[in-house]
């Protein structure tokens, strides 16, 4: 299933934080700007996606649900 992937990769990334509660993961800078490339770049491998620079906003990375929405709108345009 799409988000428990996710939800590993942020694991491995980020074994500190909860992901079924962590919440504004970007705006409250729990997510630096190093994890944001590490785990763009993990979800681009992970997924066979390329998210752009543009999608890298707040709404798409605050949580769990936001990046899987972010990755499904990706499989369905590429």
């Amino acid at each position: 299933m799409l988000r428990d992937e996710i939800k590993e990769i942020m694991e491995e990334l980020r074994p500190d934080l909860d992901m079924e509660t962590e919440t504004d993961l970007i705006d409250r800078g729990t997510l630096d700007s190093f994890d944001i490339i590490s785990l763009v770049s993990e979800l681009n491998d992970a997924f066979d996606i390329h998210i752009s620079v543009e999608d890298l906003v707040p709404e798409n990375l605050n949580t769990l649900d936001a990046m899987v929405q972010l990755v499904e709108r990706h499989q369905q345009e590429d």
